[in-house]
């Protein structure tokens, strides 16, 4: 694939805790310059940046994050919050404890109460895949392919580690057709971009492809 149409996928995120606005404000730049999926950011940042890019640019932010073990009703606030801040697309992340627990409907709710104050807005489902065993993703994959929510994603970037492309076949073999799917973490070239688009990643969640093609990395 040309590396121009693989940024196409590319929600070009920045969630460090150091990140600043001129920080933010350079990969809103970059995603407007190389027509980039969406800037995945911080939730403090998204009322600045949906001003900055002018609908040239998707803002997408998270929810619930890195641990996923807010309650619920914190989640839809914050997701309540970003969206009228201008949040275009919401990543949150799923209770662990509560899918290690076996309470799976607790899980489904949640999405969908998220999805619901989402406002008609894309919504990814991070499961932190690094912490799961495979028949806790396949449990995911069900769980989100029955939920109102666009995605699944493999990782937020701050555990043990990010997607793999054994991840990403297991999703696709799971997941209900319709459904999209969302690799984050580690994706550290063109080519390994590639491998997770073949194999059904339509979406990729990393900070260094646009500095590969800046040639700053």
């Amino acid at each position: 694939m040309d590396k121009k149409e693989i940024l196409k996928y590319v929600d070009h995120t920045l969630l460090k805790q150091t990140a600043t606005w001129e920080d933010i404000r350079v990969i809103c730049d970059d995603a407007i310059e190389y027509n980039i999926a969406s800037v995945c950011i911080p939730p403090s940042f998204v009322k600045q940046a949906k001003e900055y890019v002018k609908n040239k640019a998707k803002i997408c932010t998270v929810i619930g994050f890195p641990n996923g073990y807010n309650t619920t009703k914190v989640k839809v606030l914050e997701t309540k919050d970003a969206i009228n801040n201008g949040a275009d697309e919401i990543d949150m992340v799923i209770n662990i404890g509560d899918l290690k627990s076996k309470k799976y409907n607790d899980i489904l709710n949640e999405i969908n109460e998220i999805k619901e104050a989402c406002n008609g807005k894309i919504l990814k489902v991070i499961i932190e895949t690094c912490l799961l065993k495979d028949e806790e993703k396949i449990k995911m994959c069900e769980i989100v392919s029955n939920s109102n929510a666009e995605y699944i994603k493999t990782s937020t970037g701050f555990s043990t580690n990010g997607a793999t492309i054994e991840d990403i076949k297991l999703f696709k073999k799971y997941m209900k057709e319709g459904k999209e799917i969302k690799a984050a973490g580690g994706i550290s070239s063109f080519e390994d971009a590639e491998s997770f688009i073949e194999n059904g990643a339509t979406r990729l969640g990393t900070s260094r492809l646009v500095k590969l093609i800046k040639g700053k990395d």
